[in-house]
């Protein structure tokens, strides 16, 4: 029963164009919410089941708030919009989450990074740092998103699947170009034996020739060929973030980097930091990040310490 639900759950999923990496949460936890029951099906179970559940994690399991959230939209998702089942009220409130405030290196902590760095892993890095990029929007990046005339990196289907805009150092041009040309002749090759990078079904059916295309090409391709995760199709897809994550935990090491725990994401929070710090408007860095609300953004100005009214204490005026 379960393997053909979870089947039909996932065919919904992509008929609705969720992402990959939302189906695969998903999945996850009905799958997990399914045992809890007791392996019934969900369209026989209570809507109060999901209380329990969500119960059952937070106080047994002790699960973080974001994962609640995660979890309660997941079983949303399988009773209101697969199973046409109305979940009203569920009497459940989620743990309220405090404000943390996110881990920032200063310039100097970046430069010793980078110092540790070189090649393909220091202009990635550079990346994330320079454009205030997410590693997964870094390493979708293909050709035709880098405009080193207008110094402008495009993002494509970022966090909330959005498309934006951001600013690109003129420091990395001749980097890029290197890099530029490492990736066209890779798929120039594998386009020799028939091979491509991965694109998505509804784009190979638009553009059906464009896997051969060099401005279609990863920026950062993998070292290898993989079955697309959809069609099963060999393909070239771009590097895997655990590569990202692997390197740099070495250069952090290397740097000597012991009073912060640094991960691809430190960078971009350095990035708005850094920004607002050198006098960027707050709705400018907004947009670089593509955050929707400015309260997000917001945050960085609490790192700075300059959240309040004036920005400097009564003690220096005296």
């Amino acid at each position: 029963m379960a393997s053909q639900l979870l089947k039909d759950i996932r065919a919904d999923m992509r008929l609705r164009g969720y992402s990959l990496a939302t189906e695969k949460t998903y999945l996850l936890w009905i799958r997990r919410f399914i045992y809890f029951t007791g392996t019934q099906h969900p369209a026989e179970v209570e809507v109060d089941w999901i209380t329990r559940y969500l119960t059952y994690l937070a106080s047994e399991c002790h699960v973080a708030v974001n994962t609640q959230k995660v979890v309660l939209n997941s079983l949303v998702y399988l009773f209101e919009k697969f199973l046409k089942r109305e979940v009203g009220n569920l009497g459940f409130r989620l743990a309220s989450k405090q404000r943390s405030l996110p881990s920032v290196l200063s310039p100097g902590e970046v430069s010793q990074i980078l110092s540790c760095l070189d090649g393909r892993n220091k202009l990635i890095i550079q990346l994330l740092y320079g454009s205030g990029l997410r590693v997964g929007e870094c390493l979708r990046l293909r050709v035709q998103d880098v405009n080193l005339e207008y110094r402008a990196l495009t993002v494509h289907d970022g966090k909330g699947r959005k498309d934006r805009q951001t600013l690109l150092s003129p420091a990395l041009n001749d980097q890029l170009v290197e890099q530029i040309s490492h990736a066209v002749d890779v798929q120039a090759r594998d386009n020799e034996k028939g091979v491509g990078c991965s694109m998505s079904p509804a784009l190979a059916r638009k553009y059906p020739t464009a896997f051969k295309l060099p401005a279609w090409a990863y920026l950062f391709p993998s070292s290898g060929w993989c079955p697309h995760p959809l069609t099963g199709e060999i393909c070239r897809h771009h590097l895997h973030p655990t590569v990202v994550r692997k390197f740099l935990k070495e250069a952090v090491a290397k740097a000597d980097i012991l009073d912060k725990r640094v991960t691809c994401h430190t960078f971009r929070h350095s990035f708005a930091t850094h920004m607002l710090a050198n006098g960027a408007d707050i709705r400018t860095v907004q947009d670089l990040l593509g955050h929707n609300d400015v309260k997000t953004t917001q945050i960085y100005t609490h790192v700075l310490g300059q959240h309040y009214a004036g920005t400097t204490s009564p003690l220096d005026r005296l």
